[in-house]
Formats: structure tokens, C-alpha cells, sequence
């Protein structure tokens, strides 16, 4: 069964647990960091892809990751699809990873 989270703006987003195993396979830093994946996706800046629309990264500041990372980074495809009930938002994370960012400019709170 998929986790599902509201971001800021209100938007649903689920991670699945596909994606969360796809995430840990080729970013295994992320290994014990899924909380903290679900609270960048509740707290963390949005930023829409400038090549593709459906695509946002959300970014935002912990303390507690592994040594030289600063922020999570969690990538998610925003779209529809196709169901018995009619057409549905399925807004999903595709990745997660960690990343070193430096202040400022970033608006993300630790």
C-alpha cells in the first residue's frame, strides 16, 4: 500500500513501495532516511522541471544525514490515471537521494 502525503500546496503525493525500493537500490545513502523523505515532501521548496512540466523536485535541510550531504532531494511525477471511478491525480515520488547545497537562495528551513 503506497504512503501518501500532502506537500505545502495541498498536493497528494504517494511513495510507493517500488519506488522506495528503487531509491535505496541506487542511492543507498537513503537507506534508513525514508522519514526524511516524507517530511521533504510535506516541508520541502517545490520547484517545477523546466523541461517537463509534470516533473518537481522538492528540496529541504536536515542536520542528520550522512557525512558531506545537507539536503534531501525527492523527485515527483505529477499526472493522472485511468480508473473504474473515472480519471484520478496520481502524483508519485520517482526518486530520492541526498545532495550537499550550500545556503542561501534555497528557502528551505532546518
Amino acid at each position: 500500500m503506497p504512503e501518501t502525503v500532502y506537500d505545502r500546496d495541498g498536493s497528494q503525493i504517494s511513495l510507493t513501495e517500488e519506488r522506495w525500493e528503487h531509491i535505496i537500490e541506487f542511492h543507498e545513502e537513503m537507506q534508513e532516511y525514508r522519514e526524511h523523505v516524507l517530511t521533504t515532501l510535506r516541508r520541502g521548496q517545490r520547484r517545477q522541471d523546466p523541461i517537463d512540466p509534470t516533473g518537481y523536485s522538492y528540496v529541504y535541510a536536515f542536520d542528520d544525514l550522512e557525512e558531506g550531504y545537507t539536503h534531501v532531494v525527492v523527485i515527483v511525477k505529477f499526472g493522472f490515471r485511468e480508473t473504474a471511478q473515472g480519471t484520478m491525480r496520481n502524483n508519485f515520488v520517482l526518486t530520492a537521494y541526498q545532495k550537499m547545497l550550500f545556503s542561501g537562495g534555497t528557502g528551505e528551513g532546518r
